[in-house]
């Protein structure tokens, strides 16, 4: 039988998440790492969505949680060590146990998600034989680079988000309003099978456009508008994310020009897309077009951000990340063109990054839709 936390698979051996961390930190026999992030939760343990803490040492996978999730906790972390907390035996007096009894006298935590508040609380309860360090992001670094099996989940969600694209074009019509889009688009994912939504779909029509996040509102759809949808379905505990821009009518062309922009814009990167390339040149080549064309400024933001648990990971496609692209990477690709006052235009798809270049996960068809 292979040890703890090690599967097999034809002839290649699999490290579970929580040993792939103790690796990577090279983590002593007197080191511990303690995590509050649900996400990080979710990864290292392969699947408990509950609320706790968990806690891994070079010998123990611990889920610290009360009674309404231990039953969860079993099922969906059965790798997994999980321990109840009492009346008499708090979440941190259980953090406490548990280094006494495994000789760890270093912890690191998520210093950029524990608050000061809930730290000085759990440095009173394990008390001065334990000292404390930054994790460092150790843990969203591992989830940057996903596995075959991460990859095949995150495929469906998009296959689910493109599939609510191809159905939510019958049911948009004048006089409906961005709320109502917004609430059939939501419908329509988890009628397709998503666990729920990645993020608040945004739904952005005529002026509203140049607003890069609007928020759904009561203005009803009309001839000659642009509409973008900025949407994802969530599955299996990973996201989606995808944009699309179609017209009521025919549109303007200083909005068909905005349009033609912003596709051939997206079309260039996602091509440019590879392992090796770095980041913040591929949202220069974005950049740069899109200036152009005459709309310098009027892109604002950076070309994507990775994707996986959380709707934003790490990287970025920005000029502030010069991070290199490796496989495994899942990237939206998504320039947009903003207008006060006239309108807006975004395309968007998520892609993985391969060994030759990347894969769209979104499917849905990028030229223009006039409805």
């Amino acid at each position: 039988m292979p040890p703890c936390g090690v599967f097999r698979k034809g002839r290649t051996i699999f490290l579970a998440a929580s040993d792939r961390l103790i690796e990577q930190m090279r983590l002593s026999a007197s080191c511990g790492v303690l995590v509050h992030n649900p996400s990080n939760m979710f990864y290292l343990t392969e699947g408990y969505t509950g609320e706790g803490l968990v806690f891994i040492s070079p010998k123990r996978r611990v889920i610290i949680t009360d009674f309404r999730y231990t039953e969860q906790a079993e099922r969906q972390a059965p790798g997994f060590e999980v321990v109840m907390t009492d009346k008499g035996l708090s979440h941190n007096q259980w953090v406490a146990r548990l280094c006494q009894e495994e000789g760890v006298t270093s912890l690191r935590y998520e210093d950029g998600y524990v608050t000061v508040r809930t730290f000085d609380a759990l440095k009173a309860a394990v008390g001065e034989g334990v000292s404390f360090s930054p994790l460092d992001g150790a843990p969203e670094k591992l989830r940057e680079v996903k596995t075959a099996a991460e990859a095949d989940i995150m495929r469906k969600a998009a296959a689910i988000t493109s599939q609510a694209f191809d159905v939510i074009l019958g049911k948009i019509h004048e006089g409906m309003t961005e709320k109502e889009l917004q609430i059939e688009l939501d419908f329509t994912m988890l009628k397709l099978g998503a666990d729920g939504i990645a993020f608040d779909t945004i739904i952005a029509s005529g002026e509203n456009g140049s607003l890069c996040h609007a928020i759904p509102g009561q203005r009803k759809l009309q001839k000659g508008d642009m509409i973008t949808m900025d949407y994802g379905a969530k599955f299996g505990g990973y996201c989606s994310d995808m944009t699309r821009t179609v017209a009521l009518g025919k549109p303007s062309d200083t909005m068909l020009h905005v349009y033609n922009t912003v596709l051939t814009a997206q079309k260039m990167c996602e091509e440019a897309l590879a392992p090796g390339k770095v980041c913040s040149d591929i949202d220069k080549l974005a950049r740069d077009y899109i200036d152009a064309q005459g709309y310098a400024g009027r892109f604002g933001h950076g070309l994507g951000h990775a994707v996986g648990i959380d709707i934003h990971e790490n990287p970025r496609l920005s000029y502030a990340c010069h991070d290199l692209l490796v496989p495994g990477i899942v990237m939206t690709v998504e320039p947009g063109v903003y207008l006060p006052g006239i309108g807006g235009v975004r395309v968007e798809n998520t892609c993985l990054v391969t060994e030759t270049g990347s894969e769209p996960l979104t499917t849905a068809p990028k030229e223009l839709i006039i409805l």
